[in-house]
């Protein structure tokens, strides 16, 4: 196994890194302290063609590999993990599913201009009641004349409020649980069709969060995202997609906890000398680069793997359970090594701490990926009964 990047690699890269150091990272202090969604800064991801790294360039994205798009994410997650989730959505969940499930007519309509930014795109599946069980979804859609009617909410939908197309998900009939659910490609302009930003959240500050209302929104046939019934194995490969870039964005929160850690402790001074230089002190930080390097390889091999058209749902499970969960760690430990100069926004760490919680919980939760891996393991599927 050769761990060398190409050196095409290495450049884009040194690109996203240093896009990152000179546009992302200057504006995420105020963009969280102010709750405020970039929209100036999502144009400049498009500008990047971040919102479309991994689609091929006919229709308007970077055709890069996932190991490439992986090493994308690590600096826009390092940069702010608000963007990092801008361009999963769009990207993994979003203009991935399309392409992989899409009609050429859909794909010829929607990649371009989520690629170019000209529209966001959002992933409607989670539901109040609705949330680790995929297959119980209360939204519904009714067959009428010329296509079907929608009813219900969707809730914690990154992306909700600046949208121009959202992937909604719904029942058509209950009775077949998870094989009754069909994908809809819904324009958020159509009557019915409302979304409200939440407020007060841990974290991510600086992204656009809401819950969804579909009152009786119509959708033409042609609005069915690949077929009536496939929406759950449609719903189950694009959170396989997005698992691949949360865990990526997770290694550069990773990273930028390490880097500021060691910046900090060769700087601060307490009993005369560097707090670097003590035992303890050098104890956290090695155990920090030990994990970062663990999940980096880990997301690597998922991306390899997904490179080369061979299955990785476990891989990219293992991948999303190791580095969600070493992002969490290695903010925790910043903040201490920092001492209370990390308990303030001043320092990068804060915002890392509170942004990185939410990542064992979207996409599937630590414990889901658990029961993704133990399920591998045992031929006993403890998700979706048969």
């Amino acid at each position: 196994m050769d761990f060398d990047l190409t050196d095409e690699q290495e450049l884009i890269r040194a690109t996203a890194r240093e896009f990152a150091d000179r546009e992302i990272f200057p504006r995420a202090k105020e963009n969280a302290r102010n709750e405020h969604f970039d929209l100036e800064l999502v144009a400049m991801l498009a500008e990047q063609v971040y919102l479309g790294a991994i689609v091929p360039r006919e229709y308007g994205g970077a055709g890069l590999d996932h190991v490439t798009y992986g090493l994308v994410l690590e600096e826009i997650g390092r940069g702010d993990s608000a963007m990092r989730t801008v361009v999963s959505v769009q990207t993994s969940l979003v203009a991935a599913t399309i392409l992989a499930w899409g009609s050429d007519e859909q794909k010829a309509t929607h990649l371009p201009r989520l690629c170019a930014g000209e529209w966001l795109g959002c992933f409607g599946l989670t539901e109040p009641e609705a949330g680790s069980d995929a297959a119980s979804q209360r939204t519904r859609a009714t067959r009428v004349d010329g296509g079907w009617e929608l009813h219900g909410s969707k809730m914690w939908i990154s992306l909700a409020n600046h949208a121009k197309v959202a992937l909604i998900f719904a029942q058509t009939d209950p009775a077949l649980r998870h094989r009754g659910l069909a994908c809809f490609l819904v324009d958020t302009d159509t009557p019915g069709f409302s979304a409200q930003p939440i407020h007060h959240k841990m974290g991510l500050h600086g992204s656009d969060t809401g819950s969804i209302a579909l009152d009786g929104v119509f959708v033409a046939d042609d609005a069915v995202l690949g077929a009536v019934g496939e929406g759950f194995r449609i719903a189950m490969s694009a959170l396989d997609a997005g698992r691949y870039s949360v865990a990526a964005g997770c290694v550069g929160i990773c990273q930028g906890c390490l880097e500021q850690s060691v910046a900090y402790a060769q700087e601060r001074e307490q009993f005369g000398r560097p707090i670097a230089s003590f035992q303890l002190v050098q104890a956290m930080l090695a155990e920090m680069r030990v994990r970062t390097d663990a999940a980096r390889l880990l997301v690597w091999r998922a991306g390899a793997l997904r490179d080369r058209g061979r299955p990785c749902t476990t891989e990219t499970s293992i991948a999303k359970l190791y580095a969600t969960e070493a992002a969490q760690w290695c903010a925790n430990e910043a903040i201490q090594v920092h001492g209370g100069a990390g308990y303030v926004d001043d320092h990068p760490v804060e915002r890392w701490f509170r942004d990185v919680r939410v990542t064992t919980l979207y996409e599937g939760t630590s414990q889901i990926q658990q029961l993704i891996i133990g399920r591998a393991l045992t031929g006993i599927n403890a998700l979706v009964p048969d």
